[in-house]
């Protein structure tokens, strides 16, 4: 049985979704593991992880929308501004998603549906610099 953790650095633009499945794929690859599991942890409270539709750019620019009308960054409610007007939303944004995903690992590779990637979601307008890490688990 192999254990191992890797992370790496992504620097966002702001609000938006970033892939990230290439690079889990290679430290997957480096690691040697061919049967076990992957999880994907994001360290951050305003950004988080989504697996989602990797084929049409429109599906994501659907979730940019759905999220900007679901948590609007001028709810006359919020009171955690501490950081900006996105601070609050930014937090509420990630609750609502997840911060973590797990992937199972077959013959070498990342068990993802055919239109399915791996995405770090960021909820804050200002670029960022966002750690992720991955844990394997496996043989």
């Amino acid at each position: 049985m192999i254990a191992l953790t890797e992370s790496f650095f992504l620097p966002t633009r702001g609000k938006g979704t970033y892939e990230i499945t290439d690079d889990v794929a290679s430290l997957l690859t480096r690691s040697g593991i061919k049967t076990g599991l992957a999880t994907v942890f994001v360290q951050h409270t305003s950004a988080s992880l989504v697996i989602y539709e990797n084929a049409d750019a429109t599906a994501r620019t659907d979730l940019h929308r759905f999220f900007e009308d679901l948590v609007p960054e001028d709810h006359p409610n919020l009171i955690h501004t501490a950081e900006g007007a996105d601070d609050s939303t930014s937090h509420l944004r990630m609750v609502l998603t997840r911060t973590s995903e797990s992937i199972p690992i077959a013959e070498g590779r990342l068990q993802l549906g055919t239109w399915q990637g791996i995405y770090l979601f960021e909820h804050r307008r200002a670029p960022h610099r966002r750690n992720v890490v991955v844990s394997f688990l496996g043989v």
